[in-house]
């Protein structure tokens, strides 16, 4: 809220001197007593009189006028001693410091700023004249916001070595509520079509204490804008205000406004035209702006046409355009006749780009992402374009420019770049003991901006009863000048499936890859990667699901043994990023499509395709309220034949849902299950020592089935939403880095390859120990509340989750916890 005009103030100079005579002298000696704070030199420099200087009267007054001008003085006074000039002063004192008390409606950094403006603050000179002046506007200020019985008292207390200080005590008081909001002369909208239209509410009764009734100026002045842009909008070209009347109550508790209205007739747009320099691009500007012969006329269609012709113009270098409408009005036919007038002005140049807050980051991380380059135009759309595409880097919390004219030129501006940067990766290491995982230890860093170079690295080491991994990862995403990306990984992992509610087996594998990456435009861009992987397969159950690739690369000769694969991967990749930021987004999209392929030489042959995305709405201007939805699909199998089988997706590769996809369920618990079958058999013939002979197995329809872990599939789909809030009690600073929202997730993974079918030969109930697994159509749901922290340590996560949806053997989670994971 705008209060500086409320705190002008203004003082008039008084000069009072000793007589020196009437007739002129020659200056031989220059003299100032009383000095304290003030050098000699200072207030020499306030004198525009030197020894040997012929002087009189007037330029003594004149010489006294100019040390007052200084600011410094409150007294001032010159005696002649011969022909010496003697000025005695008394300097004026200097604030100490300054104190508010009782202000509410006025913040303490209003109040210093508008007082700095009045050159009143610490450590300065204190020129008394200003106090009423400043009370007045204070006083005149409280009143523009319906606080007419405020009080405002300024009292100066003096300190040792002439030293003051100043205090404000405010008596702000109740705030006077609207009784009445009267519209005079309306006679095609009733008053509570219009008032509905206003931020103002009148004489509220007391049970809607969620409402306010205060008045306030601007406010006023404000609704009654949005009453005359409601004429305007809808034809009525000669609407005005005609006059405002704020009536006060006796006991200051109450106002009555009243507005009278004059609301004329609708007007039609006969035709429009231009004036000016439009850059020969009259034509493309004609046909893009919203105006239209023959409708009525619309004032923010007229605004709207004036802001993109500005806007458009400014694409080009013309930042100072001006562009203004002229009406023709016929009152006989109702019609007007709009000429737009534009004036390009100047093609404006930047002389240079400055970048400043990034303490980590280097100046050529941030200006590689610029499209808006020093010696070139001013491009509105470029420097847009460059806040964005900086913003969307990871390690970035808010961007902000400004654009600063060249003093002593008119067509060069140079553009201040203020970065705020914010934690760019996670850093986690663990030791710990449980019962279900026994030792574990774990070292993890991730960084997006290694270094300050923009570049990114992981290194994980994690080690537990079921898993022993590492990994290195290294990308640079500007691999060339022109944005091409590489990176390259390695990694060794040792994994035991058992110890993670899946089937039983072991892998253990070991690999290098690359990748590289090219931009199609601002916002799409593809990838190609190559990996070499090396796994060996051991202690695999007999499954159904896994019986494929049992019997594809069982070796006869060696039973027992493991199956070892190398495989050649290949994979492409599209993604599409139009989010406003790289973390905690509020407005736009992200998507991506990935499809992953063995090469025909591997021992395996299959392919993955995965597409997922996510959107946000902004439901508020301030981007705190926003609405996103996600979606991630996942298809999988095999192609060609080994050794007469055709090849299916390995059961190792199946997908599964981790515990931030659904929220509510514990990990892997909805994933379809590894179902063994077993024959059984009809007992021999009785021998002697008590064992049978001659047992045989049944027919295949008295087999058993015995429902074991989970296994993942080959298709999967995952679908969400949120609602993002405010978090409550948070200062408006910190919350770019926390995030709290409302959600309702959904997801299942099921397997093309299984068929019920199969199974419709055996008794029925071992047919009921079976779900079908192909069944896409098996959602979990659950909804809840998620808090995220972009923490020092990394992101972390924790929700709090109920289920919805779920079926009897699932396993659920009301809380989790999570770090290194952002939605």
């Amino acid at each position: 809220m705008a209060i500086k005009k409320h705190l002008a103030v203004s003082s008039l100079l008084g000069a009072s001197f000793a007589a020196l005579g009437q007739t002129s002298f020659i200056v031989e000696d220059l003299k100032v007593e009383g000095l304290q704070r003030v050098a000699l030199g200072a207030a020499l420099t306030h004198i525009p009189i030197n020894v040997g200087d012929n002087v009189d009267d007037y330029t003594i007054s004149k010489t006294i006028k100019s040390l007052y001008r200084s600011g410094h003085f409150d007294n001032i006074k010159a005696l002649r001693d011969g022909n010496n000039v003697i000025f005695k002063v008394t300097e004026r004192p200097t604030i100490s410091f300054i104190e508010f008390e009782g202000n509410k409606d006025i913040k303490d950094e209003q109040l210093n700023e508008s007082l700095d403006q009045q050159d009143i603050r610490q450590g300065e000179p204190l020129d008394k004249t200003v106090i009423d002046n400043i009370e007045k506007g204070l006083v005149e200020f409280f009143h523009s916001i319906g606080k007419y019985n405020a009080t405002v008292d300024i009292s100066v207390t003096k300190l040792p070595r002439n030293r003051v200080k100043l205090k404000l005590q405010f008596d702000e008081g109740d705030a006077a509520s609207i009784r009445q909001i009267n519209l005079v002369g309306n006679e095609l909208f009733s008053n509570e079509e219009l008032l509905k239209l206003a931020e103002s509410q009148q004489d509220l009764p007391w049970w809607q204490f969620m409402g306010s009734d205060r008045y306030q100026k601007q406010t006023i002045e404000g609704d009654l804008e949005k009453i005359r842009s409601f004429y305007l909008d809808r034809g009525y070209l000669r609407f005005n205000i005609d006059s405002t009347q704020v009536s006060v109550s006796p006991e200051r508790e109450s106002v009555y406004v009243t507005a009278n209205l004059t609301e004329g007739v609708k007007y039609k747009v006969k035709g429009f035209d231009f004036i000016g320099d439009l850059l020969g691009r009259e034509d493309l500007i004609k046909s893009v702006i919203p105006l239209r012969a023959g409708e009525l006329y619309n004032g923010s269609v007229v605004t709207s046409s004036e802001e993109f012709i500005k806007s458009y113009l400014a694409r080009f270098g013309y930042a100072n355009a001006e562009v203004r409408t002229i009406p023709e009005i016929d009152d006989e036919k109702q019609e007007v006749q709009l000429t737009l007038s534009v004036n390009p002005g100047k093609r404006v140049y930047v002389r240079r780009i400055i970048v400043g807050g990034n303490q980590n980051t280097a100046d050529e991380v941030l200006r590689r992402e610029m499209t808006q380059l020093e010696g070139a135009w001013l491009s509105n759309q470029n420097l847009e374009r460059s806040k964005l595409q900086i913003q969307r880097l990871p390690y970035m919390e808010t961007v902000d420019f400004n654009v600063v004219p060249v003093p002593g030129v008119d067509d060069q501006v140079d553009v201040d770049f203020t970065v705020k940067e914010q934690s760019a990766g996670s850093f986690n290491a663990g030791l710990a003991y449980g019962s279900y995982l026994g030792l574990q230890f774990n070292i993890g860093v991730t960084e997006s901006n290694f270094l300050g170079t923009g570049n990114q690295i992981g290194l994980n080491l994690n080690t537990s009863t079921g898993s022993e991994s590492v990994s290195l990862s290294y990308t640079d995403p500007y691999f060339t000048p022109d944005g091409v990306s590489q990176g390259s990984s390695i990694f060794y992992r040792n994994y035991d499936a058992s110890k993670f509610s899946l089937v039983d087996y072991k892998s253990k594998s070991y690999g290098l890859g690359t990748n590289i990456g090219f931009p199609i435009d601002a916002i799409n861009r593809v990838n190609f990667g190559v990996r070499w992987i090396k796994e060996e397969l051991s202690d695999i159950a007999e499954y159904e699901q896994t019986r494929v690739l049992r019997e594809t690369f069982f070796d006869p000769e060696n039973p027992d043994a493991g199956f070892d694969f190398t495989k050649y991967e290949l994979s492409v990749g599209w993604s599409r990023i139009t989010v406003n930021r790289g973390l905690f987004p509020t407005a736009g999209s992200r998507q991506t499509l990935n499809l992953t392929g063995t090469t025909p030489n591997s021992d395996l042959t299959y392919f993955k395709l995965n597409y997922d995305s996510r959107f946000y709405w902004p439901i508020s201007n301030d981007h705190r309220w926003v609405f996103s939805a996600r979606a991630a699909l996942g298809y999988g199998n095999g192609y060609g034949s080994t050794n007469g089988y055709d090849q299916t997706l390995p059961f190792q590769e199946f997908f599964r849902i981790t515990e931030m996809e659904l929220r509510g369920f514990d990990r892997n618990t909805i994933l379809p299950q590894a179902v063994s079958r077993i024959a059984t058999t009809i007992p021999g013939t009785l021998n002697p020592d008590g064992s049978t002979s001659g047992a045989i197995n049944s027919a295949s329809e008295f087999d058993q089935l015995i429902p074991q872990g989970r296994i993942g599939g080959n298709a999967k789909a995952v679908a969400g939403m949120e609602l993002i809030v405010p978090t409550p009690f948070l200062d408006e600073e910190n919350t770019s880095s926390v995030r709290t929202s409302f959600f309702v997730d959904a997801a299942n993974v099921w397997d093309t390859e299984f068929s019920v079918d199969r199974y419709q030969n055996l008794l029925v109930d071992q047919r009921n120990k079976l779900d079908d697994y192909s069944d896409p159509m098996r959602f979990r749901v659950s909804t809840g509340l998620s808090l995220q922290w972009i923490s020092p340590m990394g992101p972390m996560l924790i929700s709090f989750a109920y289920p919805l949806q779920k079926e009897e053997d699932d396993d659920t989670k009301t809380i989790s916890f999570n770090i290194s994971n952002t939605f």
